[in-house]
């Protein structure tokens, strides 16, 4: 593994998916704290830390500052939209636009966690020791299914929210608590979530300006104010801020509490 500073992801092995969407390290710049913002993407990670041990960095609903020491390698495992609640046996709504540590979250699943993924270990041990734990918390609680095709549905194409219920054939009621409980929020917040996040693919891809009117229409926005409000509001910042700041970034998103919750992403 390349311990260089910056930000790599890679994909899991194939007994992890379709619970984990990703495995990827995260490393400080030596001489510097490095400030970043995390962008809310309806994933959660489980994340280790060099010198902290492991902590669980929840759904965001908003954009969520952090800071990494210097030189601090992390390292984690991003799981699916519908994979984390089941596999860490809680409802993810429990820890919206939370980070909290393994010991904190009562529940089995998670229970012997800090002791297999204390702060101390090699970084390349840690690293390991994540893969197979998330196997292990995969095979235990499965993803939900039903909430992972709802993220799909959501996230591919402008949908309406309340129609991704009759396309399931299930009740609204019910695949609002099935989401809540496996994503950690509803199919409106989803749907939210996921059209910001083909923005930021969109502007990641290598945008240059453009009519962002039309580009808001294409992606499901009504139009470009609606955009710029829910930017604003995700992102903390207006799009052609977040265009050029995503720009300026070498590699714009880093996940963890210090590294998916530690970069723009």
């Amino acid at each position: 593994m390349d311990w260089a500073p910056g930000y790599r992801e890679f994909a899991p092995p194939e007994a992890l998916r379709p619970s984990v969407s990703c495995l990827w390290v995260g490393v400080a710049p030596s001489g510097e704290h490095r400030t970043t913002v995390v962008l809310p993407d309806a994933c959660v990670d489980l994340i280790w830390e060099q010198g902290k041990g492991a902590y669980v960095a929840g759904p965001d609903t908003g954009p969520a500052p952090a800071t990494s020491p210097p030189g601090t390698i992390i390292a984690g495992v991003r799981f699916a939209p519908g994979a984390a609640g089941p596999a860490l046996g809680m409802p993810m709504s429990a820890l919206l636009d939370q980070r909290v540590d393994v010991g904190d979250l009562g529940s089995r699943p998670a229970a012997g966690l800090a002791g297999r993924l204390p702060g101390w270990l090699a970084p390349d041990v840690a690293l390991r020791e994540l893969i197979e734990v998330a196997g292990a918390l995969a095979e235990e609680g499965p993803t939900d299914v039903l909430a992972a095709r709802a993220a799909r549905l959501l996230g591919r194409a402008p949908v309406e929210a309340e129609a991704v219920a009759g396309r399931l054939e299930v009740s609204e009621r019910q695949l609002r608590r099935r989401c809540q409980a496996s994503v950690g929020y509803g199919p409106a917040t989803m749907r939210r979530v996921l059209r910001f996040r083909r923005f930021v693919s969109w502007a990641d891809a290598g945008a240059r300006g453009g009519d962002l009117a039309g580009v808001a229409f294409g992606l499901g926005y009504a139009d470009q104010a609606h955009l710029t409000r829910e930017c604003v509001r995700l992102a903390g910042l207006t799009p052609a801020a977040l265009i050029a700041a995503r720009r300026g970034s070498a590699r714009p998103r880093p996940q963890g509490a210090s590294a998916r919750r530690s970069g723009t992403g």
